[in-house]
């Protein structure tokens, strides 16, 4: 199969008042030393030029569909438009661009979903500002859920995935107090999130047999109710649950000492209890080069695990080490479902 002929990445807009479009023209600005798949830009792209002039890059900028973004991207950065209501100010958000922020999330899944994109990659979004606007998901994760169940009649249960090169870790609970995590911490909701991750990453990750190291909750894994009961009552029961249905699960463990090299090594991803058990390890051990990739939807999305980083925007300075990984990811990803599909 060739790069012509295989469908581009859809690459969503993110908030233009930060380093989304600063990193996208940086990577264009290197496709071919970087080998960079073919994407299409959602967006504005009045945003694009202006920025390519606060930078100091000479970038065309073209108008481009999904069957033409592959045999434009060595020559033209393709863009397919989705405008802002107000001029972009980088870093200065406005949430009277949130509903181009959030329609050209909606386009790339829609394209996806057709078949004309292979996968969606998202530019990072700052929930505040959407929120200001009224936007009524937690996330991209939540947002993009919904869209799915939308799409497919089926209500779907995102997994975030961090893949790093040293690391990938799956928070079973997200964007939620710490306070309330043992609350929503149940042994449905841990076997059904191993469950999704273990047939991903066989599915679209093409590991042939994922081992699964689940962390405990509380210190030491509870240290035998001493700490807590939740890991012996919750955690241990849904790791049972786990080998009994064929998965490679060992758990709970002790959350301190699950993430050295040594450790690292028995397992293929580990799944963590609450949200900065699974994000400080993975950032540790991968800043620049992590991949937030959300997992249980029919559909492969990607995004860079930082955030829009307005501070830096129009000034040259912010990295595209993780938007080049989520890029590429979302490539592999989409090139091993396809040939898997072929071939089934």
């Amino acid at each position: 199969m060739t790069t012509t002929s295989f469908p581009p990445l859809a690459l969503t807009m993110g908030d233009p008042a930060g380093i989304g479009p600063d990193i996208t023209l940086a990577l264009w600005s290197a496709r071919k030393t970087l080998s960079l798949p073919p994407f299409l830009f959602i967006g504005d792209a009045a945003v694009l030029r202006a920025r390519a002039v606060a930078l100091g890059l000479d970038i065309p900028v073209a108008a481009a569909e999904p069957e033409t973004a592959a045999a434009l991207f060595p020559d033209a950065l393709p863009v397919l438009s989705c405008d802002c209501a107000v001029p972009a100010v980088a870093g200065s958000p406005d949430s009277r661009n949130a509903a181009a922020i959030t329609g050209a999330i909606e386009t790339a899944v829609a394209l996806t979903f057709a078949d004309r994109t292979a996968a969606v990659v998202t530019n990072p979004i700052a929930k505040a500002v959407l929120y200001d606007a009224g936007f009524g998901f937690p996330g991209h994760t939540e947002f993009l859920a919904d869209l799915a169940a939308r799409a497919t009649g089926r209500q779907a249960l995102p997994v975030m995935l961090l893949a790093g090169p040293k690391l990938r870790s799956v928070p079973v609970t997200i964007h939620i107090p710490l306070k309330d995590v043992p609350e929503a911490l149940t042994e449905e909701l841990i076997v059904e999130t191993a469950t999704i991750t273990e047939r991903d990453l066989r599915q679209r990750f093409g590991i042939a047999r994922p081992r699964l190291a689940l962390a405990g909750l509380n210190p030491h894994a509870g240290e035998g109710g001493a700490l807590g009961l939740e890991d012996d009552a919750v955690v241990r029961p849904a790791v049972e649950r786990l080998k009994a249905a064929g998965i490679d699960a060992v758990g709970p463990l002790p959350a301190d000492t699950m993430f050295h090299d040594a450790a690292r090594a028995t397992y293929d991803v580990a799944l963590c209890m609450y949200h900065d058990q699974a994000l400080i390890p993975a950032k540790a051990l991968g800043f620049d080069d992590s991949v937030n990739a959300t997992l249980g939807l029919p559909f492969i999305r990607t995004s860079p695990d930082h955030g829009t980083a307005f501070s830096l925007a129009g000034k040259g300075v912010a990295r595209p080490d993780s938007l080049l990984a989520a890029l590429r990811l979302a490539h592999d990803l989409a090139r091993h479902e396809r040939a898997a599909k072929e071939t089934a």
